[in-house]
């Protein structure tokens, strides 16, 4: 089993021609409400995309938009467990997306914030912990720890990009980021393969955007392509990627089989909106790589 620990948000998605540059207005176009939140997306995408038993930890208002964040999670089968703090909101984000696919967003953390060490459950029976970094920074640590401490893999999307520190990377076995959160963790010098190199984890794997992926495994190097698609819209595509990526390897694939099965479920969810409603199920997967036996 795997166990998600993380954030929870309504999306406030709107459309608009270009992303607003600092003090410009851009009229908008289509406007819609989507479940999202980077540890419900990835939860939702290793049960539905990866076909993993999946359980997820996170905060939640008693609001009126916490009901489509449960509805959407309990759809992908995911084993929900909520914190539901007094008198603190739903996590909220507001996200413009250009008509290029590209997105901007804010987030307000509401309940998120409220995630605390006290609230983890118990380890037994689960193979990996993934986490994110919406949910207060200490809280993180001491999952990271408690895992670490009984033998659970730890896996941490480093995102959004900040700073960590040391005792929090030494007992991360498995890290995900892309370029900005990589410079972020180790300074912009040097290439990608060798700021990874900087990191202790046994292994590290950095998103590429639309040139695909790079992974170090035991200090073995792997690459994988992106797949070309029309991308309408690229929110959660990332979170998607984690999700399927630990459900393929608590299936048993290999590192080169498990980055070409998340790139494909990566990049089937760009090519609809939304975060958890992009993600696809595993027969789309297996169907979408059937169909493209490359990259």
């Amino acid at each position: 089993m795997i166990l998600i620990a993380g954030s929870s948000n309504l999306d406030f998605v709107v459309r608009a021609h270009h992303i607003p540059a600092p003090g410009e207005t851009v009229l908008g176009q289509d406007f819609q409400t989507f479940p999202g939140g980077k540890g419900a997306n990835q939860a939702v995408a290793c049960a539905r995309a990866g076909g993993a038993v999946t359980h997820f930890l996170t905060g939640l208002g008693a609001d009126a938009f916490a009901a489509p964040l449960e509805a959407s999670l309990t759809g992908a089968q995911v084993q929900l467990h909520a914190v539901r703090p007094v008198g603190q909101p739903t996590g909220t984000a507001f996200i413009c997306v250009s008509d290029a696919g590209e997105n901007a967003i804010t987030v307000a953390p509401g309940a998120n914030r409220s995630l605390r060490p006290q609230h983890l459950p118990p380890l037994k029976g689960f193979s990996h912990l993934l986490m994110q970094l919406e949910i207060p920074l200490d809280t993180v640590q001491a999952y990271a720890q408690a895992a670490h401490a009984t033998g659970v893999t730890v896996v941490l999307n480093a995102a959004p990009a900040r700073a960590l520190p040391q005792s929090l990377l030494d007992v991360v076995d498995v890290l995900i980021v892309n370029e900005g959160e990589l410079a972020a963790l180790t300074g912009p010098v040097g290439d990608t393969a060798a700021r990874m190199a900087m990191l202790s984890s046994a292994t590290v794997v950095v998103t590429l955007g639309a040139r695909g992926c790079i992974a170090r495994h035991h200090g073995q190097f792997y690459e994988q392509a992106a797949f070309a698609v029309d991308v309408v819209d690229s929110t959660g595509a990332g979170d998607t990627f984690c999700g399927a990526l630990l459900a393929a390897w608590s299936a048993g694939a290999d590192m080169a089989a498990a980055l070409r099965r998340a790139s494909a479920a990566a990049a089937l969810a760009c090519t609809r909106m939304g975060a958890q409603s992009s993600v696809p199920d595993v027969g789309e997967v297996n169907q979408f790589l059937h169909q493209h036996p490359q990259p």
